[in-house]
């Protein structure tokens, strides 16, 4: 499979070159979100395949996001997996709790990264 659309939602810009690049080196269309807003700017313009979602975001957290986009219709079935350096004992549970698909934690590993996500399809 190739041209998967994600989405990454994180407010940190080194976070979302480092995943398009490595994304987009194994053929997934890739839009990026700094925040809450543009995600949901994003997610109407163009539903995404898959998202990954950072917990701690500027504004709204990410399980706030993960929840709304669950609330949505159209989009309630949208695979979202957290995307965060959280890595605490429970967290992953937490996140699976607020309806994440999985978990993918920070730092990135750059020879697994875009075959963990494919993973979530």
């Amino acid at each position: 499979m190739a041209g998967e659309r994600v989405l990454v939602v994180d407010d940190n810009e080194l976070n979302l070159e480092l995943a398009q690049y490595l994304l987009e080196a194994d053929g997934f269309v890739v839009d990026r979100a700094l925040h809450v807003d543009e995600a949901w700017a994003r997610l109407r313009a163009c539903r995404p395949d898959i998202a990954l979602v950072d917990i701690q975001l500027p504004g709204a957290d990410g399980l706030s996001l993960v929840r709304a986009i669950r609330a949505t219709p159209d989009l309630a079935d949208l695979p979202l997996v957290a995307f965060t350096a959280y890595a605490m004992q429970g967290d992953e549970e937490r996140f699976r709790a607020a309806g994440c698909d999985g978990y993918l934690s920070k730092p990135i590993d750059v020879y697994t990264f875009a075959a963990s996500v494919r993973g979530y399809l």
